[in-house]
């Protein structure tokens, strides 16, 4: 498929919303991802009402925050704007659920305030210490040439399936330290997780809590072996060891191990995708890695702010509040669109384009920023980075062969398949 034949993502109109009243936008809708007709809507909420109040939705009411700076006060405020489970949490749909047995809460740290927040994010951090990954590093290279070395030349095949879901998977069951034979049931419980209403992955409530249920044992059977074993360096023995950890309930638990499994998965297997999107889009700008490897770090970056694999956090105003020109008013369930701060006009010019030479990527959401700052940032980092180094090592291209299909959610902002073909070195194997 030519490059002249695929469009850059943000040019699409979005002819279902283009001409509705601005007050009757509604953005959280997982149609608009998978068709890729979301940009040019948050393009308007950020020309006309940049902080846009949704009144009605399959979600409730909410309001959208969709600039940059404005993103930033959100998300750098967690006394004003609450993360924690029992004001809401961090997702546009409600995670409490309920069962035959009560109340089912997501309480992954993520969701929770200071001072509970930093305790138990600590418990793990020790996973993604710079010496930490630094031994990681071998591994995942010697995976990733495993993985990319398996792969059929002059045929065929769906990347995501064999190299972004293969290569974070094989991550899930290093970080996690269970049988390889597992992995994708971690990879499966990240993206039933993931999904909400009307997405990708998702069947029912009622199957979402019967699967959290089986993670919930599955992870509670290890929890108790590490328990009686001498500390370990992955995240069930961190948990099972750290003091503030040691004894949680099991809601409690559930929480921080569905967090550390979706932390591990999402936004690394979506960044992976995105970067044989945009050498697609963007050919010109990527045969520059070819040239000049050393690169590669700028691509990264550059990448990840483009693609923003998650899309949105939620927050709640704990008070009446005031974010630019507009009122608003405690309890209000508020979400920060990192997809669309990522594109503001203001702050990245030609934001719809890569460009390895953008000075200031380092300025993008994708992680967010504050206390809720992706742990694992570093770790995801350093997956894509090896990634390419051993792409380049091995092949002069990978052409798309179809269009990319995206997942249909608001959350995950990724791929569910992209047919490539692989052009194999034409010259004696590089070092990187």
């Amino acid at each position: 498929m030519s490059s002249s034949t695929i469009e850059t993502a943000g040019s699409k109109p979005s002819p279902a919303l283009a001409h509705l009243p601005i007050a009757q936008v509604d953005v959280a809708q997982p149609a608009l991802f998978e068709s890729d007709e979301i940009l040019p809507v948050f393009a308007r909420l950020r020309r006309e009402a940049p902080v846009h109040y949704c009144a009605e939705s399959q979600f409730g009411a909410y309001w959208s925050i969709t600039r940059h700076a404005d993103i930033m006060k959100v998300d750098t405020d967690p006394v004003t704007f609450s993360s924690a489970v029992e004001n809401g949490g961090v997702h546009i749909d409600d995670r409490i659920m309920r069962d035959a047995k009560g109340t089912f809460e997501y309480k992954g740290f993520i969701a929770k305030d200071p001072p509970e927040h930093g305790k138990y994010r600590k418990a793990v951090q020790p996973i993604v210490s710079a010496e930490s990954l630094n031994k990681l590093r071998v591994l995942i290279q010697q995976r990733t040439a495993k993985v990319l070395d398996s792969l059929p030349v002059n045929e065929d095949f769906d990347w995501v399936e064999r190299v972004s879901v293969e290569l974070t998977t094989l991550m899930m069951v290093t970080m996690f330290d269970v049988p390889p034979k597992d992995g994708r049931r971690l990879t499966y419980w990240s993206d039933m997780m993931g999904a909400s209403q009307g997405s990708d992955g998702f069947v029912s409530h009622e199957h979402r809590i019967q699967q959290l249920g089986e993670c919930l044992d599955y992870f509670t059977a290890i929890l108790k072996e590490r328990a009686n074993e001498p500390p370990r360096f992955d995240l069930v023995s961190m948990l099972a060891h750290d003091a503030h950890t040691r004894n949680l309930k099991p809601m409690d638990f559930l929480g921080q191990i569905m967090l550390l499994i979706v932390g591990s998965n999402d936004t690394t297997r979506n960044s992976m995708s995105a970067s044989i999107n945009c050498l697609n889009l963007f050919p010109d700008e990527f045969r520059k890695l070819w040239v000049n490897p050393s690169q590669i770090d700028n691509m990264v970056k550059e990448v990840v702010r483009w693609q923003t694999p998650i899309a949105h956090q939620r927050r709640t105003a704990m008070q009446d509040t005031r974010i630019g020109d507009t009122d608003i008013p405690k309890g209000a369930k508020v979400i920060m669109w990192y997809l669309s701060g990522n594109r503001d006009e203001t702050v990245f010019a030609d934001p719809d384009v890569i460009r390895f030479d953008r000075a200031n990527v380092n300025q993008h959401l994708s992680f967010g920023f504050g206390i809720h700052r992706c742990m694992g940032l570093r770790l995801a980092e350093l997956q894509l980075r090896v990634l390419w180094e051993e792409l380049l090592a091995r092949f002069d291209g990978v052409e798309l062969v179809a269009p990319a299909k995206r997942t249909r959610a608001i959350a995950r902002n990724g791929y569910k398949e992209l047919m490539v073909r692989l052009k194999p070195r034409r010259s004696a194997r590089r070092c990187l």
